[in-house]
Protein backbone atom coordinates (compact mmCIF):
# COMPACT_ATOMS: atom_id res chain seq x y z
CA UNK A 1 0.00 0.00 0.00
CA UNK A 2 2.97 2.30 -0.27
CA UNK A 3 2.14 5.60 -2.00
CA UNK A 4 3.54 6.02 -5.49
CA UNK A 5 6.11 8.74 -6.13
CA UNK A 6 4.15 10.24 -9.01
CA UNK A 7 0.49 11.10 -9.43
CA UNK A 8 -1.44 8.11 -10.62
CA UNK A 9 -4.00 8.14 -13.46
CA UNK A 10 -7.57 7.78 -12.27
CA UNK A 11 -7.35 10.11 -9.28
CA UNK A 12 -8.45 13.65 -10.23
CA UNK A 13 -5.92 16.43 -9.53
CA UNK A 14 -8.24 17.95 -6.93
CA UNK A 15 -7.98 14.72 -4.96
CA UNK A 16 -4.19 14.75 -4.72
CA UNK A 17 -2.19 16.41 -2.00
CA UNK A 18 -4.96 16.99 0.55
CA UNK A 19 -6.61 19.97 -1.17
CA UNK A 20 -9.99 21.20 0.06
CA UNK A 21 -11.85 19.15 -2.55
CA UNK A 22 -10.62 15.95 -0.92
CA UNK A 23 -13.20 14.36 1.38
CA UNK A 24 -11.88 13.78 4.88
CA UNK A 25 -14.15 10.82 5.47
CA UNK A 26 -15.31 8.39 2.77
CA UNK A 27 -17.62 5.42 3.36
CA UNK A 28 -18.30 2.63 0.88
CA UNK A 29 -21.13 0.12 0.64
CA UNK A 30 -19.22 -2.70 -1.05
CA UNK A 31 -21.94 -4.36 -3.12
CA UNK A 32 -21.87 -6.81 -6.02
CA UNK A 33 -19.57 -9.66 -5.03
CA UNK A 34 -22.22 -12.30 -5.67
CA UNK A 35 -23.28 -10.89 -9.03
CA UNK A 36 -19.64 -10.61 -10.08
CA UNK A 37 -19.16 -14.31 -9.37
CA UNK A 38 -22.44 -15.35 -11.01
CA UNK A 39 -21.54 -13.50 -14.22
CA UNK A 40 -18.39 -15.62 -14.40
CA UNK A 41 -20.01 -18.90 -13.44
CA UNK A 42 -18.09 -18.97 -10.16
CA UNK A 43 -19.24 -19.73 -6.60
CA UNK A 44 -20.15 -16.71 -4.47
CA UNK A 45 -17.07 -17.17 -2.30
CA UNK A 46 -14.95 -16.35 -5.38
CA UNK A 47 -16.69 -12.99 -5.54
CA UNK A 48 -15.93 -12.37 -1.89
CA UNK A 49 -12.26 -13.22 -2.46
CA UNK A 50 -12.10 -10.80 -5.38
CA UNK A 51 -13.90 -8.22 -3.25
CA UNK A 52 -11.24 -8.56 -0.55
CA UNK A 53 -8.60 -7.65 -3.13
CA UNK A 54 -10.67 -4.60 -4.08
CA UNK A 55 -10.46 -3.53 -0.43
CA UNK A 56 -6.68 -3.48 -0.72
CA UNK A 57 -6.89 -1.21 -3.78
CA UNK A 58 -9.34 1.12 -2.06
CA UNK A 59 -7.01 1.51 0.92
CA UNK A 60 -4.10 2.31 -1.40
CA UNK A 61 -6.12 5.01 -3.18
CA UNK A 62 -7.35 6.48 0.10
CA UNK A 63 -3.79 6.76 1.40
CA UNK A 64 -2.54 8.37 -1.80
CA UNK A 65 -5.44 10.81 -2.06
CA UNK A 66 -4.96 12.05 1.50
CA UNK A 67 -8.30 10.79 2.82
CA UNK A 68 -8.28 10.66 6.62
CA UNK A 69 -10.96 8.02 7.23
CA UNK A 70 -12.20 5.18 5.04
CA UNK A 71 -15.24 3.31 6.38
CA UNK A 72 -16.21 0.01 4.75
CA UNK A 73 -19.53 -1.80 5.17
CA UNK A 74 -18.16 -5.32 5.48
CA UNK A 75 -21.05 -7.19 7.11
CA UNK A 76 -24.45 -5.81 8.00
CA UNK A 77 -26.69 -7.02 10.79
CA UNK A 78 -29.07 -8.18 8.02
CA UNK A 79 -26.40 -10.36 6.36
CA UNK A 80 -27.10 -13.10 8.91
CA UNK A 81 -30.06 -13.98 6.68
CA UNK A 82 -27.63 -15.45 4.15
CA UNK A 83 -26.87 -19.16 4.04
CA UNK A 84 -24.67 -20.70 6.73
CA UNK A 85 -22.17 -21.71 4.04
CA UNK A 86 -21.80 -18.15 2.77
CA UNK A 87 -21.48 -16.72 6.28
CA UNK A 88 -18.78 -19.31 7.05
CA UNK A 89 -16.98 -18.35 3.84
CA UNK A 90 -17.14 -14.67 4.75
CA UNK A 91 -15.85 -15.16 8.28
CA UNK A 92 -13.09 -17.46 7.04
CA UNK A 93 -11.98 -14.85 4.51
CA UNK A 94 -12.10 -12.18 7.20
CA UNK A 95 -9.81 -14.24 9.39
CA UNK A 96 -7.43 -15.01 6.50
CA UNK A 97 -7.08 -11.44 5.25
CA UNK A 98 -6.78 -10.05 8.76
CA UNK A 99 -3.82 -12.32 9.42
CA UNK A 100 -2.29 -11.59 6.02
CA UNK A 101 -2.76 -7.83 5.98
CA UNK A 102 -2.13 -6.84 9.60
CA UNK A 103 1.61 -6.33 9.14
CA UNK A 104 0.92 -4.23 6.06
CA UNK A 105 -1.52 -2.04 7.97
CA UNK A 106 1.08 -1.54 10.68
CA UNK A 107 3.83 -0.76 8.17
CA UNK A 108 1.75 1.72 6.21
CA UNK A 109 0.45 3.62 9.23
CA UNK A 110 -3.18 2.52 8.96
CA UNK A 111 -5.24 2.53 12.16
CA UNK A 112 -7.99 -0.09 12.33
CA UNK A 113 -11.27 0.75 14.04
CA UNK A 114 -14.35 -1.45 14.29
CA UNK A 115 -18.00 -0.44 14.52
CA UNK A 116 -20.99 -2.72 14.93
CA UNK A 117 -20.98 -5.83 17.09
CA UNK A 118 -18.08 -8.04 15.94
CA UNK A 119 -18.38 -10.26 19.03
CA UNK A 120 -21.18 -12.07 17.18
CA UNK A 121 -18.55 -13.74 14.98
CA UNK A 122 -17.26 -15.77 17.91
CA UNK A 123 -14.67 -15.32 20.62
CA UNK A 124 -11.65 -16.38 18.55
CA UNK A 125 -12.22 -14.00 15.64
CA UNK A 126 -13.36 -11.20 17.95
CA UNK A 127 -10.11 -11.54 19.91
CA UNK A 128 -8.04 -11.40 16.71
CA UNK A 129 -9.89 -8.29 15.62
CA UNK A 130 -9.37 -6.64 19.00
CA UNK A 131 -5.64 -7.40 18.88
CA UNK A 132 -5.43 -5.87 15.42
CA UNK A 133 -7.15 -2.73 16.71
CA UNK A 134 -4.70 -2.52 19.60
CA UNK A 135 -1.62 -3.09 17.42
CA UNK A 136 -2.58 -0.30 15.02
CA UNK A 137 -3.94 2.17 17.59
CA UNK A 138 -1.07 4.64 17.27
CA UNK A 139 -1.07 4.78 13.46
CA UNK A 140 -2.11 8.11 11.98
CA UNK A 141 -1.84 7.95 8.19
CA UNK A 142 -5.35 6.58 7.58
CA UNK A 143 -8.12 5.33 9.84
CA UNK A 144 -9.75 2.24 8.35
CA UNK A 145 -13.17 1.71 9.90
CA UNK A 146 -14.68 -1.71 9.29
CA UNK A 147 -18.40 -2.10 9.99
CA UNK A 148 -19.04 -5.66 11.16
CA UNK A 149 -22.48 -6.90 12.17
CA UNK A 150 -23.46 -3.25 11.89
CA UNK A 151 -26.91 -1.71 11.56
CA UNK A 152 -27.45 2.02 11.76
CA UNK A 153 -30.88 1.82 13.37
CA UNK A 154 -29.47 -0.38 16.14
CA UNK A 155 -26.63 2.11 16.64
CA UNK A 156 -29.02 5.06 16.91
CA UNK A 157 -31.38 3.18 19.23
CA UNK A 158 -28.45 2.23 21.49
CA UNK A 159 -27.35 5.87 21.65
CA UNK A 160 -30.88 6.97 22.56
CA UNK A 161 -31.07 4.27 25.24
CA UNK A 162 -27.76 5.44 26.72
CA UNK A 163 -29.02 9.03 26.91
CA UNK A 164 -32.27 7.85 28.51
CA UNK A 165 -30.32 5.93 31.16
CA UNK A 166 -28.17 8.99 31.84
CA UNK A 167 -31.31 11.12 32.21
CA UNK A 168 -32.90 8.63 34.63
CA UNK A 169 -29.66 8.59 36.64
CA UNK A 170 -29.78 12.37 36.88
CA UNK A 171 -26.57 12.90 34.92
CA UNK A 172 -28.39 15.02 32.33
CA UNK A 173 -31.82 16.62 32.08
CA UNK A 174 -34.14 15.27 29.40
CA UNK A 175 -34.45 18.71 27.81
CA UNK A 176 -30.66 18.82 27.39
CA UNK A 177 -30.72 15.99 24.88
CA UNK A 178 -29.94 17.33 21.43
CA UNK A 179 -28.17 16.31 18.22
CA UNK A 180 -24.75 16.90 19.72
CA UNK A 181 -25.39 14.67 22.72
CA UNK A 182 -26.85 11.87 20.61
CA UNK A 183 -24.02 12.10 18.09
CA UNK A 184 -21.50 11.82 20.92
CA UNK A 185 -22.98 8.43 21.85
CA UNK A 186 -22.59 6.95 18.34
CA UNK A 187 -19.72 4.60 17.55
CA UNK A 188 -18.36 7.15 15.07
CA UNK A 189 -18.21 9.99 17.61
CA UNK A 190 -14.41 10.23 17.37
CA UNK A 191 -14.42 10.50 13.56
CA UNK A 192 -14.84 13.52 11.27
CA UNK A 193 -18.24 13.98 9.68
CA UNK A 194 -18.95 11.76 6.70
CA UNK A 195 -18.29 13.65 3.46
CA UNK A 196 -18.77 11.07 0.73
CA UNK A 197 -20.71 7.81 0.63
CA UNK A 198 -20.17 5.49 -2.33
CA UNK A 199 -22.26 2.45 -3.23
CA UNK A 200 -21.22 0.05 -5.97
CA UNK A 201 -23.24 -2.39 -8.14
CA UNK A 202 -25.94 0.00 -9.37
CA UNK A 203 -28.16 -0.27 -6.30
CA UNK A 204 -29.45 3.09 -5.06
CA UNK A 205 -30.14 2.81 -1.34
CA UNK A 206 -28.30 3.14 1.98
CA UNK A 207 -29.22 -0.30 3.36
CA UNK A 208 -29.21 0.79 7.01
CA UNK A 209 -25.64 2.12 6.81
CA UNK A 210 -24.54 5.31 8.60
CA UNK A 211 -28.02 6.86 8.40
CA UNK A 212 -27.32 9.57 10.97
CA UNK A 213 -23.81 10.23 9.67
CA UNK A 214 -25.01 10.56 6.06
CA UNK A 215 -27.25 13.56 6.76
CA UNK A 216 -25.10 15.92 4.68
CA UNK A 217 -22.81 13.48 2.91
CA UNK A 218 -22.51 13.51 -0.85
CA UNK A 219 -23.87 10.26 -2.31
CA UNK A 220 -22.35 8.56 -5.36
CA UNK A 221 -23.88 5.42 -6.84
CA UNK A 222 -21.76 3.50 -9.33
CA UNK A 223 -22.74 0.63 -11.63
CA UNK A 224 -19.34 -0.99 -11.01
CA UNK A 225 -19.51 -4.30 -9.13
CA UNK A 226 -17.35 -4.20 -6.01
CA UNK A 227 -14.61 -6.62 -7.19
CA UNK A 228 -14.12 -4.33 -10.21
CA UNK A 229 -13.86 -1.21 -8.04
CA UNK A 230 -10.37 -0.11 -8.93
CA UNK A 231 -8.37 3.11 -8.90
CA UNK A 232 -10.28 4.51 -11.86
CA UNK A 233 -13.67 3.87 -10.23
CA UNK A 234 -12.55 5.42 -6.93
CA UNK A 235 -11.11 8.32 -8.88
CA UNK A 236 -14.43 8.81 -10.65
CA UNK A 237 -16.23 9.04 -7.31
CA UNK A 238 -13.67 11.50 -5.94
CA UNK A 239 -13.97 13.55 -9.11
CA UNK A 240 -17.75 13.74 -8.73
CA UNK A 241 -17.32 14.82 -5.11
CA UNK A 242 -14.90 17.57 -6.16
CA UNK A 243 -17.56 18.96 -8.53
CA UNK A 244 -20.32 19.12 -5.94
CA UNK A 245 -21.26 22.35 -4.19
CA UNK A 246 -21.93 21.55 -0.55
CA UNK A 247 -24.37 23.96 1.08
CA UNK A 248 -25.33 22.00 4.22
CA UNK A 249 -28.88 23.28 4.02
CA UNK A 250 -27.90 26.85 3.11
CA UNK A 251 -28.27 28.57 -0.25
Amino acid sequence: MSPKPAATPGIPPAARGGESAVPRHVAIIMDGNGRWATKRGLPRVAGHRAGAEAVRKAIEVAVEAGIEVLTLYAFSSENWRRSDAEINDLTGLMRFYLERELKTLEKEGVRLKLIGEPAAFGAELAAKLERAVERTASNQRLTLVVALNYGSRVEIAAAAKMLAERAVAGEIAADQIDEALLGAELQTADLPDLDLLIRTSGEVRLSNFLLWQSAYAELVFLDTLWPDFDEAAFGEALGLFAQRQRRFGGR
